[in-house]
């Protein structure tokens, strides 16, 4: 049958692995036929070029280009928290003050809006977290149970094939045996032949 792979080696009956050499000499097989097989072929020719940047933000290009650069790390800016007043040539105009009237508003409002989600996070973040925590932990209890399985059915499958390899180790040694007893026989009748040619041989020719 094309393609099929007779695999002659029972690790579970032969001997001899552990034997000095034997694990050298298979390492110098190995590299020896690395040395030989020289690929004619370009296996990932039908993929399409390499982009490493493909999941760069432009934040996160600005920030290699930054660290590329050796620049320091720009510092925290507070300004959007100031409340600075009209510039002293403007302090008697009223759209300056009006101007600086709407930002503290806005700072106000943005205040008020992080009031509002920390009083929600207290009010509704334990609770999803305790949910997002049993979801781990209901999908670790799932993993785990898979897990279970898949080593259960490599036990299985490991016993299996020793069971397999331990009767055709016994059939081995049992085909072994008759065959030495077969050789040892023919080579008794052999022996017997070759004695009787030469009694034969021996014998005074018949008048």
């Amino acid at each position: 049958m094309a393609g099929e792979v007779v695999v002659d080696a029972l690790p579970y009956i032969d001997q001899g692995y552990d034997e000095p050499g034997v694990r050298e000499a298979a390492f110098a097989m190995v590299e020896e036929e690395c040395r030989r097989y020289r690929p004619t072929k370009n296996y990932l020719e039908h993929l399409p070029p390499l982009n490493i940047t493909a999941f760069e933000t432009p934040m996160m290009h600005a920030e290699f280009e930054r660290l590329q650069n050796r620049l320091p790390m720009e510092t925290m800016s507070m300004k959007r928290y100031e409340l600075p007043p009209p510039p002293s040539g403007k302090l008697n105009e009223l759209n300056a003050w009006a101007e600086c009237v709407d930002n503290s508003q806005a700072q106000l409002e943005h205040q008020a809006v992080r009031i509002l989600n920390l009083q929600l996070m207290l009010q509704y973040c334990c609770p999803a977290w305790q949910r997002y925590l049993q979801v781990l932990t209901d999908s670790e209890r799932v993993a785990s149970k898979r897990l279970a399985e898949l080593r259960h059915a490599i036990q299985e499958t490991n016993w299996q094939r020793k069971s397999l390899q331990t009767k055709g180790g016994d059939q081995l040694r049992q085909l072994e045996a008759k065959w030495v007893q077969l050789v040892s026989h023919n080579y008794e009748i052999e022996q017997a032949c070759s004695m009787a040619e030469e009694y034969i041989a021996s014998l005074p020719p018949t008048p």
